[in-house]
């Protein structure tokens, strides 16, 4: 049980704010939400299975203390791509079937590759258990995608990007900073270098979220930039 929360937990922090759960929301404005969520099942429960199996393969070729000190480093990865933060680049007009095998055929390719999978990975080469990290996984997707669809979709309101942003990347980051304390040998963690390393982390997290920032900055001014020539060009 403890395994099954703690993969809900981390998958929910990590599709807070995602392209997947972006997705989700576009592709609830096209179709019923059952039928998105349907889609969403059925493309995580196979995707996320792959992943588990993948993570958990991972210890028959490399170390586990190796394992777990990679994926608690990827927690910390994790928490500054949350920071960056996701957007959709046509994900939701990609495919043309039916309404439920458009969902599922678009997330499944959406969620290659992505933060979520690549969380799922790490928790199963870290805790070494399939079944309850792959149901702990899929029920965060659906609980992350139907409470964007209901606040972003049925109530017409948004998300609180930043807060969410934000308190999500520093729950992975504290982890995966306590699971480096936890996996790495005592003799390298001198105070020098605890001190040094959490310094470095704290470093680059502001260093993604000043240039999360400055390009959000940038493309608001070329929008606006845009929108004050285009009278000009009618003209």
């Amino acid at each position: 049980m403890k395994i099954f929360i703690a993969s809900f937990l981390f998958v929910v922090l990590a599709e807070m704010g995602d392209k997947t759960q972006l997705l989700a929301m576009a592709f609830a404005t096209r179709f019923p939400a059952k039928t998105v969520l349907a889609g969403v099942l059925v493309a995580t429960l196979v995707n996320h299975l792959l992943a588990v199996v993948a993570g958990s393969w991972l210890t028959n070729i490399i170390p586990l203390d190796t394992i777990q000190i990679a994926a608690s480093a990827s927690f910390i990865l994790f928490g500054f791509w949350t920071l960056r933060g996701d957007k959709l680049e046509g994900e939701d007009k990609r495919y043309r079937f039916n309404p439920f095998w458009t969902v599922s055929v678009g997330f499944f390719f959406a969620e290659m590759g992505d933060k979520t999978q690549l969380a799922t990975v790490a928790l199963a080469a870290k805790y070494q258990s399939i079944i309850p990290i792959w149901m702990g996984t899929t029920a965060a997707m659906l609980a992350a995608d139907a409470f964007g669809i209901i606040v972003g979709v049925v109530l017409g309101k948004r998300i609180p990007e930043r807060f969410v942003k934000w308190f999500a990347a520093a729950i992975f980051i504290l982890f995966g900073i306590i699971g480096l304390y936890d996996s790495i040998p005592e003799r390298f963690l001198t105070p020098p270098a605890t001190a040094g390393g959490i310094i470095l982390i704290l470093f680059l997290a502001g260093f993604v979220a000043w240039r999360n920032r400055r390009s959000g900055i940038f493309l608001k001014e070329n929008v606006t930039g845009a929108a004050a020539l285009s009278p000009e060009r009618k003209a």
